[in-house]
């Protein structure tokens, strides 16, 4: 499409002398240029982001070479965090340790680094002589060795032309502490006392994932509650994924840590049905805010804090046959954590409906 010529100042003097027509034709022409610059625009994204995705899952230094150029001399990628993840996935780490970590004279983008060394080390690449993120990316805040409840992360099975994924939420079959059937019908006298600040931090993963809801709870009981009492009141509390009577389905489990953060990491990372995630290095991170406020860390705490406390912490995953849920694998899963001294107990549930 030509170019529209214009004049600063035109369409005023043709207002001004009455000829508003031809304001409003110039408007016309000046939309349509506006709609197929979009479309082209969007056209050579697309085709771009194909050319990115060639060069970073063709295994090899020379792809990576070629890529890393065309990073430095373009100030790509606009989009690191994937491209992080996929270069961890099809890229050896001594061909990664070379073309990519703080290479001499060339500017690797700050998030791509970041990112790249999470990635690998969900994969459990041994780290000891990558530089870990800077001090002032917020990814620093994690650990710089992979914790033993961190693995078995899940991750997408990607080609040039898409990716193939599954999120694994279904129920443990170990530990199961199901509540006896018929369950008791009066609800709890409990109260949810989450402040906002605690529940943007509970629901962090599933929501960063886009999933279609998550929500919150803290209660707070006058008498510490023991772990044994926590199955029988779960389906008693005030919350609306809980309420299926006295005979409903509900299944609860208590799990080990890596059985809660397993989910959360997921969530986070894969994303839902009509997200895409965050990917793993920013999973990692959702999933580890989710499980501090869980485990009722004080906002600030820092990773060895928010790890002492996750440890101490009972855990328990619960699913159930209420409206709230969508009752897929995959798409839902239920979370409580009773704090070490038995007083709080906080709840988390997502499901990714339509």
């Amino acid at each position: 499409m030509e170019d529209i010529p214009f004049a600063w100042g035109e369409p005023e003097r043709r207002a001004a002398e009455g000829d508003v027509a031809s304001v409003r034709e110039l408007g016309a022409r000046l939309a349509d240029g506006y709609e197929d610059a979009t479309r082209r625009a969007r056209t050579y994204q697309e085709q771009l982001a194909r050319v990115v995705r060639v060069l970073a899952l063709t295994p090899g230094r020379e792809s990576l070479v070629e890529l890393m150029r065309l990073v430095d001399e373009k100030r790509l990628p606009s989009h690191p965090r994937e491209l992080a993840s996929l270069l961890a996935e099809h890229q050896r780490p001594a061909d990664l340790a070379a073309a990519v970590f703080r290479r001499p004279g060339a500017g690797t983008p700050y998030e791509l680094e970041a990112c790249l060394f999470q990635e690998l080390l969900l994969r459990g690449v041994d780290m000891h002589g990558f530089p870990p993120p800077p001090a002032s990316h917020p990814l620093s805040w994690l650990p710089g060795r992979l914790r033993d409840f961190e693995s078995g992360a899940e991750f997408p099975r990607r080609s040039v032309n898409g990716s193939a994924y599954g999120i694994g939420t279904e129920m443990p079959t170990e530990g199961r502490v199901d509540p006896p059937v018929p369950r008791a019908a009066e609800r709890s006298a409990l109260r949810n006392s989450v402040t906002a600040e605690v529940h943007e931090a509970i629901i962090a993963a599933p929501e960063s994932g886009e999933w279609g809801n998550a929500d919150a709870w803290v209660f707070q009981p006058d008498e510490a509650l023991a772990p044994e009492q926590v199955p029988a009141l779960l389906p008693t509390l005030p919350m609306p994924c809980t309420d299926v009577g006295p005979t409903g389905r509900f299944e609860v489990a208590r799990t080990p840590l890596g059985d809660v953060w397993r989910p959360l990491f997921a969530s986070a990372s894969i994303g839902g049905i009509y997200g895409g995630g965050v990917c793993g290095a920013w999973g990692r991170m959702w999933a580890w805010r989710s499980m501090a406020g869980l485990a009722g860390a004080a906002p600030g705490a820092d990773a060895e804090e928010v790890e002492r406390l996750a440890r101490a912490t009972t855990w328990f995953r619960f699913e159930a046959d209420s409206g709230w849920f969508h009752n897929e694998v995959g798409a839902d899963f239920g979370i409580a954590a009773l704090s070490p001294d038995h007083r709080r107990l906080a709840v988390l549930t997502a499901t990714d409906t339509d």
